[in-house]
């Protein structure tokens, strides 16, 4: 195996890649949305703690699997267990990044 395969991913590595997926309905990213609380990396398993917009959110198994597949592409990742918490409550006026907030007219 190459150093890069084996290499333990940075959490900014690992928060960049959540970067990529986005909510579906809102068409932002679930880390700029502050949707995601945790990130860790331990022996080969990422442990990611997040929450979805709502309870009731439809598309919350379609941004999971996103989840999943977007760490299984760095190499050192063999599996993903994404946990879907509900406390604390998301709250975009505290939780999402400025540049949410203004696209969604939360002043």
């Amino acid at each position: 195996m190459t150093e890069a395969a084996t290499s333990v991913p940075t959490q900014e590595e690992l928060m960049a890649r959540l970067g990529e997926v986005q909510d579906p309905e809102i068409q932002m990213g679930i880390v700029d949305l502050g949707l995601v609380y945790d990130v860790q990396f331990d022996n080969g398993t990422v442990l990611v703690t997040m929450t979805l917009t709502s309870p009731g959110c439809p598309l919350g198994p379609v941004i999971r699997g996103e989840v999943y597949a977007k760490l299984r592409e760095i190499p050192a990742v063999k599996d993903v267990d994404v946990q879907i918490v509900w406390n604390p409550p998301w709250d975009p006026r505290t939780m999402a990044s400025e540049d949410v907030r203004m696209a969604l007219g939360i002043w």
